[in-house]
C-alpha cells in the first residue's frame, strides 16, 4: 500500500518532457546531405510509439497462437521485429498520404487507422474483419491504404500509379510503396523506378530490408545488396530500420525531397523479422536460432525504445508496465471477439466485388444466384 502511494505521488512533471537523441548516419547516395543524426524526441511522441509498437508486436504474437490452434487458416505474414518501420514511417506522414505494401501487412494495416479487433477477425475469416472476412491475412484495405498485395513486387507500380494521381490532383500528397528484399530483384521494380523518376512522382520507395527473402539470404539471390542504390537515378538513402528514431527522421527526409516537386526518392530499411517467412516456416533451417536471438537482445526496436526513456527520465517503469497490461487486455479482447464472431454467410460470397452496380456474370457466378454450400 505505502509503495503504491509513492508511485502513485509521482506526478507528470517528474519526468523529462523531451531529450535529444544521436542516432545513426543514413548511407546516402547521389544526396548532398541526409537526414539529421540529432533529434528531438518528446515524453508524448515516445509513449505513443512505444503503444504502438508493443500493440503490433502482441497482436502478431496472438496471431501466431491462433494460427497454431488452427483458428487462423491459409496464409499468415507476421510482423514482429520490424514495428519501428511502420511506426517511424507514419509519424512522419499524414494519413491523408497513401501507403501500399506487401503481404506483411499486419502492422501497416493498424497504423492506418485499423482496429485491432478489425484485423483479428480478418484473420480469423470473420464478418467483422476488415475486408468483411474475405480478404484474410494479405489482403486488408482502409482509407489510404491499399493493401496487403499477394503477388511479389507487383505493388510496386500500383503505388506509382497513386503517386500519379497525387501529382495530378496537385493535393501536395505522397505514396509510401514499401516491398521487402525479397521483390527487389523483379523487373516490374525497375520499371516503375524509370516512370516515376521520369514524370517526377511523389513517391517514396521502401525496401524492407528483413536480410531474408522466404529463406534466401540477401546475399545468395542479390549481386548488390545496396538495395538504396538500385534507383541508379533516384537518390537513396540506407536507414537502422530497427531504430524507429532513425526510421522517423529519414521518412522525414524522404517526404520533404517528394513534396517540393524533386521526385521520387528510395529508402532501404535495414530491419529482421523474428518469425520465419511464413507461418508454414519454422525460420531456423536458413538462420540460427542463436542469430535471432542476438538481434532480439542488441537491437529490438521495443526495447530500444523503452531503454531510451527510461534513462532519460521520460517514462517509469510502472507506467510502461500499465501500457502494457493495457495492451494486452486489448488483444484479448479483439481475440475473443475474432472467435465468436459469425462467419460472413454465403449469399454474401458475391459482394464487394465492384463499387457501383456489378455486370451479370463474375467470372460465370450469377450474383443474384441463390448460392449453396456442398461442403
Amino acid at each position: 500500500m505505502v509503495k503504491a502511494m509513492i508511485t502513485s505521488a509521482r506526478t507528470y512533471a517528474d519526468f523529462t518532457t523531451q531529450a535529444t537523441f544521436e542516432i545513426k548516419k543514413c548511407d546516402v547516395f547521389k544526396l548532398d546531405e541526409g537526414p539529421a543524426t540529432q533529434v528531438v524526441l518528446t515524453r508524448d511522441e515516445g509513449l505513443q510509439y512505444y503503444r504502438t509498437m508493443q500493440t503490433m508486436r502482441r497482436m502478431e504474437l496472438k496471431a501466431d497462437q491462433l494460427y497454431k490452434q488452427k483458428i487462423i487458416r491459409g496464409f499468415c505474414h507476421l510482423y514482429d521485429g520490424q514495428e519501428a518501420c511502420a511506426v517511424g514511417i507514419e509519424a512522419s506522414i499524414n494519413l491523408s498520404d497513401h501507403l501500399i505494401t506487401a503481404y506483411r501487412a499486419h502492422g501497416y494495416t493498424y497504423t492506418r487507422g485499423g482496429t485491432v479487433k478489425e484485423i483479428m477477425a480478418e484473420l480469423t475469416g470473420r464478418r467483422g474483419g476488415i475486408a468483411k472476412g474475405k480478404g484474410g491475412s494479405m489482403h486488408m484495405y482502409c482509407k489510404h491504404f491499399y493493401g496487403g498485395n499477394g503477388i511479389v513486387g507487383a505493388q510496386v507500380p500500383l503505388g506509382a500509379g497513386v503517386a500519379l494521381a497525387c501529382k495530378y490532383q496537385g493535393n501536395n500528397e505522397l505514396c509510401v510503396c514499401l516491398y521487402g528484399d525479397g521483390a527487389a530483384n523483379q523487373g516490374q521494380i525497375f520499371e516503375t523506378y524509370n516512370m516515376a523518376a521520369l514524370w517526377k512522382l511523389p513517391v517514396i520507395f521502401i525496401c524492407e530490408n528483413n536480410r531474408y527473402g522466404m529463406g534466401t539470404s540477401v546475399e545468395r539471390a542479390a549481386a548488390s545488396t545496396d538495395y538504396f542504390k538500385r534507383g541508379e537515378f533516384i537518390p537513396g538513402l540506407r536507414v537502422d530500420g530497427m531504430d524507429v528514431l532513425c526510421v522517423r527522421e529519414a521518412t522525414r527526409f524522404a517526404a520533404d525531397h517528394c513534396r517540393s516537386g524533386k521526385g521520387p526518392i528510395l529508402m532501404e530499411l535495414q530491419t529482421y523479422r523474428y518469425h520465419g517467412h511464413s507461418m508454414s516456416d519454422p525460420g531456423v533451417s536458413y538462420r540460427t536460432r542463436e542469430e535471432i536471438q542476438e538481434v532480439r537482445s542488441k537491437s529490438d526496436p521495443i526495447s530500444m525504445l523503452k531503454d531510451r526513456m527510461l534513462s532519460n527520465n521520460m517514462a517509469s517503469v510502472e507506467e510502461l508496465k500499465e501500457i502494457d497490461v493495457e495492451v494486452r487486455k486489448e488483444i484479448e479482447d479483439a481475440a475473443q471477439f475474432a472467435t465468436t464472431d459469425p462467419e460472413p454467410p454465403l449469399e454474401e460470397l458475391c459482394n464487394h466485388i465492384f463499387c457501383d452496380m456489378p455486370s451479370l456474370e463474375v467470372r460465370g457466378t450469377n450474383p443474384w444466384a441463390k448460392l449453396k454450400s456442398v461442403s
